[in-house]
């Protein structure tokens, strides 16, 4: 296992990146894969999986299966097991009221059914999707308009998903186990507003609104249809309290509390993150 590459598919992500980073760290082989850098790699296209799997034993698997055709996904698994994988690190998601996200239980049962050794992140919301991804412009243009009402989140720091995903990746302890991997507190969408506004200097509101609203909204920045709806969903979950249960695999995997929201926003803004003109 220590000479053979770990495969990191999502490479450039925002889990992706950090778990490569991690590994080269501790001086570890790892093949990074994409769509456009690295190792390209496609689910859709099985004439990329020979390459990213030539001589991996371990794979840091995101299959982000709202975007992806869960059969493409089913077929990799099963060829990677076939070619001598036998760890796979599955980043999942949460779903309402404990357990799998309804979307993830094939994959999660096919994982464990496929390679000797297997780990699941079950993941609360990305802190970073407020400073690296869909919601980065809300926040630049001053407010958080979404479908999501009161409900809160334990919104989980993607640096705590990467430690967790690189010590499945390299220890055996962590073979077998599910992970509920949130932050150490749920937040409403109100309270990470002004978490951001304080650690900022930009002022940040939160406003409440309905669904057609928000669809509208997405759809006209140019998001797809398929994108629309499935974080339409995933806000109006969280309306409905289905991500404000906190989990213990931060703890559980790593012996330490999960890094708070709080932390993360004065990270993200001495960074630079909500800065005009900033990268």
């Amino acid at each position: 296992m220590s000479q053979a590459p770990i495969l990191v598919l999502g490479g450039t992500g925002k889990t992706g990146r950090r778990v490569v980073a991690r590994l080269r760290d501790l001086d570890l082989p790892v093949r990074a894969a994409s769509r456009s850098t690295g190792t390209l790699f496609d689910y859709g296209d099985p004439a990329t999986w020979g390459p990213a799997l030539e001589g991996v034993r371990a794979v840091y698997l995101v299959p982000m299966v709202e975007f992806v055709d869960l059969a493409d996904v089913t077929a990799f698994i099963r060829r990677a097991a076939r070619e001598g994988v036998e760890r796979i690190v599955l980043l999942s998601a949460r779903g309402e009221g404990g357990g799998a996200h309804p979307d993830q239980e094939p994959l999660e049962t096919l994982v464990r059914e496929a390679v000797p050794r297997w780990t699941i992140l079950r993941a609360g919301w990305f802190a970073q999707n407020f400073s690296e991804d869909f919601l980065l412009e809300p926040v630049m243009s001053g407010e958080l308009a979404l479908p999501a009402g009161e409900g809160r989140e334990a919104f989980v720091d993607v640096a705590d998903i990467a430690d967790v995903a690189v010590a499945a990746l390299t220890g055996d302890a962590h073979a077998g186990q599910v992970y509920e991997v949130t932050g150490p507190e749920a937040l409403s969408f109100r309270t990470v507003a002004a978490l951001i506004s304080e650690a900022s200097g930009r002022e940040v509101r939160y406003t409440p609104v309905d669904r057609d609203t928000y669809v509208t909204a997405l759809s006209g920045q140019g998001y797809p249809d398929d994108t629309v709806r499935a974080v339409a969903d995933l806000m109006e979950a969280i309306a409905r309290g289905a991500g404000e249960t906190v989990g213990d695999g931060v703890r559980r995997a790593l012996g330490r509390p999960p890094r708070s929201f709080a932390d993360f926003v004065k990270e993200a803004a001495a960074s630079g993150a909500w800065t005009a003109g900033s990268d």
